[in-house]
């Protein structure tokens, strides 16, 4: 098989990735402008990204009595001070404009008698979620500038001299490349999932908390684009439910469960309450034998009972399924808990795009959103929307300005572009010819997944890793880099597998520059170092990264502190 077709697109502004980020980006453009843009989602975006089975909450909102300061706080807390604070304070500012937006084109909001949102904490609402995004589709689907390339991969950026003229992908679904010329581009692919042994092994393996098709392309054509990426060492791994992979806030927040022990001795006071805490406490309890540990949900109420398996319904059936299955409801058995393997994720922690407060990266004309944008943790759905908006802006106002002076792309440009695109056609080809590899896509990935949980800090080494382990790591994951040259590819749908391993052995390698240049623990499991055990305050600062010349490069900046703000003086 080979690509019998060239596609050849123009528009002012490319989003890269419908999820969240993306979809509402879209709807903010068409509000503020006549731009034509084009959505290009690897799946479809009536069930893409991580709103794909819905959710049972907005996580991010600013309840009666709060205000957006206090969400600063809290993720700066979380996070132990390693924030963007201009970017947490941009993007709390919109959380409630986005939820009444979100409310309005459908998505059911739980109120109570006085007609006001029923809080699920200090930080949360209680939603019907389970068609959150397909009403977001649906609202994006109607915009007469929008064209959406669904089942389309992108592959590569077109970046010339630090700027961005496009991307170059495939259909999946036909022998098609496309070339998609754009003066804007927004990348919302999400984060990195898969660059782990999971918690389950064989084909359950994609039973797990992040979903198992973002596989970091977005940070792994910016790392090779040269965009300077942040704080990757600070890993996100979940608390969750056992086997099921459930959210376990839904138990804790909705019915007040503490983590407990097999002792029935409540432990997370004893460790700490912040999200990397919370899971060092269940590891340190397991391997003082003190283990399984558990949420303690025994002696609740019925009501309760039949609340939390509703809950499950809106996002995680199988945990609700379980309960069934096993003809226990949750007030008769506690729900036992464990760690999730590490994701690379800006949505819950603070990696990403080095973004500047209207959410550019250091590369001109390239913008990132949500899970993709770093610096700004425990941004959630919401906050995803926010920063979408805000790019939106962003770029509708840039074009505005370059329009004004007549910026078209020359001939040059476009013979850059060209010149790529035909460049990228011999690499398809060349995988979609090639028959006679040793390895297939799946035994790199198991390999990839091997040498993390074994070197990086996976869940076998309980989190923990040292430099000389690093070392190992960074040295196996660049052969694989190597072996995965020559892989091959019998139709499309294998094609994107092999650039999904290529985008995550990737993210790895410089996963692996960030765990190692970080000499401290600052957040345990997280970024368990044990060459340096003990937190530091010469580290408040970001560890940061960009490749030039196929090397990656370890940077340092300055934190951002409160009343202040950063942007690109490029």
């Amino acid at each position: 098989m080979e690509i019998k077709n060239r596609k050849i697109l123009d528009t002012d502004i490319l989003i890269i990735g419908g999820g969240t980020a993306g979809c509402y980006a879209a709807l903010t453009i068409a509000e503020q402008s006549d731009a034509k843009v084009i959505i290009a989602e690897k799946a479809n975006i009536k069930r893409s990204g991580c709103l794909a089975a819905g959710v049972n909450a907005i996580n991010a909102y600013i309840v009666e009595g709060r205000k957006p300061e206090d969400y600063v706080d809290y993720a700066k807390k979380d996070a132990d001070g390693i924030v963007r604070e201009d970017l947490l304070l941009t993007m709390s500012d919109g959380l409630n404009r986005v939820t009444e937006k979100m409310e309005k084109i459908g998505l059911v909001i739980l109120k109570d008698e006085n007609g006001k949102y029923v809080a699920r904490g200090n930080r949360n609402i209680k939603i019907n979620g389970e068609n959150i995004k397909p009403l977001l589709a649906s609202a994006v689907e109607a915009l007469l500038n929008v064209t959406i390339l669904n089942r389309v991969a992108i592959t590569d950026y077109l970046v010339k001299e630090n700027r961005i003229y496009g991307a170059v992908g495939f259909s999946i679904e036909n022998e098609t490349a496309v070339e998609i010329r754009a003066k804007k581009v927004l990348c919302a692919t999400g984060g990195a999932s898969g660059l782990y042994r999971p918690n389950n092994p064989g084909f359950s393996r994609h039973k797990m908390w992040y979903p198992p098709f973002n596989t970091g392309a977005g940070y792994a054509m910016g790392i090779e684009s040269g965009a300077e990426m942040t704080t990757f060492e600070m890993r996100f791994i979940a608390l969750r439910c056992k086997d099921t992979i459930a959210p376990t806030g839904t138990i804790a927040q909705g019915v007040g469960a503490k983590q407990v022990n097999a002792l029935g001795e409540v432990y997370e006071t004893k460790y700490g309450l912040t999200t990397s805490q919370r899971v060092y406490g269940t590891v340190k309890e397991n391997l003082l034998g003190h283990g399984p540990c558990y949420l303690r949900t025994e002696g609740i109420s019925a009501e309760q009972d039949d609340s939390l398996k509703k809950a499950y319904l809106n996002m995680a059936p199988g945990q609700t399924l379980k309960w069934i299955e096993q003809g226990k409801n949750p007030s008769e058995q506690n729900v036992e808990i464990e760690g999730t393997e590490p994701y690379v994720v800006g949505g819950h922690t603070a990696s990403g795009y080095w973004v500047d407060t209207r959410r550019e990266s250091t590369i001109h004309g390239l913008y990132a959103a949500g899970d993709v944008a770093g610096g700004c943790p425990q941004k959630y759905v919401t906050g995803a929307m926010v920063e979408g908006e805000i790019a939106a802006k962003a770029m509708v106002e840039d074009l505005a300005k370059e329009n004004a002076a007549s910026h078209e792309m020359t001939g040059e440009e476009k013979a850059f572009c060209d010149s790529r695109f035909e460049e990228k056609i011999k690499e398809y080809d060349k995988i979609l010819t090639n028959q006679s590899g040793l390895y297939d896509t799946e035994q790199l990935e198991e390999a990839m997944q091997k040498v993390m949980d074994t070197y990086a800090g996976g869940i076998s080494n309980h989190y923990q890793f040292n430099e000389n382990q690093l070392n190992l790591a960074e040295e196996k994951i660049e052969k694989l880099k190597e072996l995965s040259k020559e892989l091959g590819a019998s139709n499309m749908h294998e094609l994107m597998f092999v650039y999904e391993l290529k985008n995550r052995l990737t993210v790895c390698e410089t996963l692996i520059y960030h765990l190692r240049a970080r000499k401290e623990t600052r957040w345990h499991s997280f970024a368990e170092n044990l060459d340096y055990p003990d937190k530091s305050d010469e580290w408040l600062k970001y560890v940061n990264t960009r490749k030039e010349n196929g090397k990656i490069q370890v940077l340092f900046r300055e934190l951002v502190k409160r009343g202040e703000t950063y942007e690109h003086s490029y």
